[in-house]
């Protein structure tokens, strides 16, 4: 059984979920007319989704070793369901151009290391790419193909069947997990020790710890365990050249950290196979409420004080008022943050407490009947934005096919820098819309996470564009939008990994002689090139 499969289920090839999952009427309808009021249209037309049936794709470049034969495939489906991640341009392509020209040759299931390393041998041996695929959530190129002809095909390394917590050491609140796990699995087999990773993100559902390694992910909490970082203790980590095993350990001051070469390597070292991660108590206390501003840059101050405040909320969620308004959690007059404590350990009013003082103190007011309310977090404001949330990635298919570009754009910066940091990359982006598209568009900002030194905000932005041309259009604004956030400063991505979509401006924020100490230790750990060619250096 694949990724692409699970309990009598199959995955969409061309958008998010399993094939029979759809987005309801009442809710499509709600969306469209949102849509419609965006970009003042009457009515949209909605291109067919792709079909098996109709898609030709080209013939396997490789034939598969009969020693590998066990647990590789070149099934037209597992190449169809692992030719693209799930970003707006794949998106494009798969809908609006039926564009299918580049899938693996062969997709490999590892049952064990041992497995991987006779694929990644056999890559090696033939000039072959190795692609190594968790979830297949990414929306930054993560995980297509490369186009490089200097290989003779691509293998993608599908980690699905290396998915079991092998061992929990309940003393220390650690587990040890394969990497091929995806997040639903991974909390089901954890539930009988009460422990939980609580590494939640909005692709959760599909995406895997090992992707969550390799690509720096930042889950559930605002601050405090915001990055995978914070969670990892030790790793084992397939590479051409062998097999490395770092020692677990709370942490050590000897030498520089071999875990963090692979975290953010996103395949480009080798196959992360499993890992010791840090676990926590399942929350038994919470409070939440949702804080109005009428000022935003109040807002802003309230937030920066709350974060080097040591409070340490578990969500703290700033919605500028325009993206509360498209997601209903608010009327557009006001600014909202929602704001969440959690712990396993003690009750919460007096942290609760202190940050509605600072909140008040910048003219934040709330509901003080909802915050008595256990449930308040998944009812009235901060519940209908939670919802919508959750739902972006089931609509973004129906949003390509009827033209809508909904992408999102997220970065870090300092306190000091950040209002003309937003104000500058908002401009560039709506500037860019209206160039590339001829009408306006829009682009709101949140927090995603917050730090003492600085926030993560997160830009979303919506143009209606040319189906036909939906592809170079996506990439114009996308490419206003990044270089905007690097040339104010920030960092290209805060967690949504760089891919191949972000290499451009990856390349301009690295230190030069970076560069070539990355380049050295792929020289080191991937001498022929194989793995997951394009990402982070060039072949």
């Amino acid at each position: 059984m694949g990724d692409g499969q699970a309990a009598g289920k199959r995955r969409s090839f061309y958008g998010w979920g399993f094939e029979e999952d759809a987005v309801g009427a009442q809710e499509m309808a709600w969306f469209e007319k949102t849509w419609s009021k965006l970009f003042q249209v009457d009515r949209f037309d909605a291109a067919p989704m792709p079909v098996e049936s109709e898609i030709e794709l080209r013939a396997p470049r490789v034939s598969i070793p009969p020693p590998l034969r066990a647990f590789c495939s070149s099934d037209k489906y597992e190449r169809l369901f692992h030719s693209y991640g799930r970003s707006v341009h794949d998106l494009a392509r798969m809908i609006h151009r039926r564009d299918f020209s580049n899938p693996p040759d062969v997709v490999a299931y590892p049952r064990d290391e041992a497995d991987v390393a006779a694929v990644l041998d056999w890559c090696g041996a033939n000039d072959l790419a190795a692609i190594p695929f968790g979830g297949g959530s990414s929306v930054t190129g993560g995980v297509n193909p490369t186009r490089n002809e200097r290989y003779r095909g691509v293998v993608t390394l599908d980690l699905a069947r290396l998915s079991k917590v092998l061992e929990v050491d309940t003393t220390s609140q650690a587990a040890r997990i394969q990497a091929g796990v995806l997040g639903p699995d991974m909390e089901r087999q954890l539930k009988p020790t009460g422990l939980t990773m609580r590494f939640f993100l909005q692709a959760w559902e599909f995406s895997s710890l090992g992707g969550w390694i390799a690509t720096r992910a930042a889950g559930h909490y605002a601050t405090a365990y915001t990055q995978i970082d914070d969670h990892v203790e030790s790793l084992r980590v397939v590479t051409p050249a062998g097999t490395m095993a770092t020692r677990r350990l709370p942490t050590s001051g000897a030498g520089p950290n071999p875990d963090r070469l692979f975290l953010g390597s996103e395949g480009a070292f080798g196959i992360i196979t499993e890992a010791w991660v840090r676990l926590h108590k399942k929350p038994t206390h919470r409070l939440a409420t949702t804080v109005r501003f009428g000022s935003y840059e109040k807002a802003v101050e309230a937030v920066r004080v709350i974060s080097q405040s040591g409070l340490n909320p578990a969500n703290a969620r700033l919605l500028e008022r325009d993206e509360a308004a498209f997601t209903e959690a608010g009327d557009g007059t006001h600014d909202l943050l929602v704001l969440t404590f959690e712990s396993g350990d003690h009750p919460l009013q007096p942290w609760m407490d202190r940050a509605l003082e600072i909140c008040a103190d910048h003219g934040g007011q709330w509901d003080r009947q909802a915050l008595e309310d256990e449930g308040s977090q998944r009812k009235g404001a901060a519940g209908n934005w939670r919802d919508k949330f959750l739902r972006g990635p089931y609509l973004r298919q129906h949003a390509i096919a009827r033209g809508v570009m909904r992408d999102t754009v997220e970065s870090c910066i300092t306190w000091d820098r950040y209002m003309a940091f937003q104000a500058h990359v908002k401009e560039r982006t709506l500037a860019a819309i209206r160039e590339v598209t001829g009408r306006a568009g829009t682009c709101t900002v949140r927090f995603t996470h917050i730090y003492p030194d600085g926030p993560a905000p997160y830009f979303t932005w919506h143009a209606l564009g040319d189906k036909s041309r939906l592809v170079e259009q996506f990439w114009a604004i996308k490419a206003a939008a990044s270089q905007a956030m690097i040339d104010a400063g920030g960092t290209i991505t805060h967690h949504h990994s760089l891919g191949q979509d972000h290499r451009t401006w990856y390349d301009q924020e690295r230190p030069p002689l970076f560069a070539g100490t990355i380049r050295a230790v792929k020289q080191q750990l991937d001498p022929k090139f194989v793995m997951n060619p394009g990402i982070l250096i060039d072949p």
